[in-house]
């Protein structure tokens, strides 16, 4: 049984059904049902052929969803995200490659990474 109980704790674990992933997110079943059609999250599925998502993929899609709140096609919300996706890993490389040849020195605050240098403050 432990085995088990640590699985629910994996964010890749399809612990998920259609309707309680609908219900977590505030949406309706026909909006997964579209996002897996689509190709944009698919979940795994079990031997009688129901999907199932994981907590990762519920994220993906509450943020698929924010996007086309925005008033964004399916094509321009994964290509924002992946950008998104990007640039995160962007940082986070950056971050360990500045902490790596610098020890102990603070990063720059992000305002200076995304403003030009005109409209910086100081």
């Amino acid at each position: 049984m432990p085995g088990q109980l640590d699985e629910l704790d994996d964010p890749d674990y399809p612990a998920y059904t259609t309707g309680r992933a609908a219900d977590v997110l505030g949406v309706q079943q026909a909006f997964l049902r579209a996002l897996d059609t689509a190709g944009a999250v698919t979940p795994q599925r079990t031997a009688g052929g129901r999907r199932r998502y994981t907590r990762r993929q519920l994220a993906f899609a509450a943020r698929i969803r924010e996007q086309f709140d925005l008033g964004h096609t399916l094509t321009a919300t994964l290509r924002i995200l992946a950008l998104e996706d990007d640039l995160t890993a962007e940082r986070a490389l950056t971050a360990r490659l500045r902490e790596r040849l610098a020890p102990g020195l603070p990063d720059p605050s992000p305002d200076r990474l995304t403003r030009p240098r005109s409209m910086r403050r100081g």
